[in-house]
């Protein structure tokens, strides 16, 4: 009886194993390392997006600042609209577009 219960014992250990390297989906993962092509191609459309992703979120993020400082600006708050004015100057002259 002792040796049935550890048989039993390793199969359920054995079956949670498989479940959890099944859940990894390794062999998927081993399917693309044999595929060199294939796995180029998916870095490269990754990457794509990627490099899309933040650039777009990049110049929406700025854009929006941009604005956000330009309506400060109008508000022409005496304190921050001639910081805002003053940084701007300074940006313009090191640029060289007066």
């Amino acid at each position: 009886m002792h040796e049935a219960e550890k048989t039993k014992f390793i199969d359920v250990q054995l079956e949670k194993l498989v479940t959890h390297l099944e859940s990894l989906r390794i062999a998927d993962y081993m399917e693309l390392l044999q595929r060199p092509g294939r796995l180029i191609f998916v870095n490269l459309v990754a990457g794509i997006a990627r490099g899309l992703g933040i650039a777009l979120g990049a110049t929406l993020v700025f854009a929006l600042v941009i604005e956000f400082l330009r309506r400060l600006i109008l508000l022409n708050i005496p304190g921050i609209g001639a910081f805002i004015a003053e940084v701007i100057h300074i940006v313009e002259t090191r640029n060289g577009s007066f």
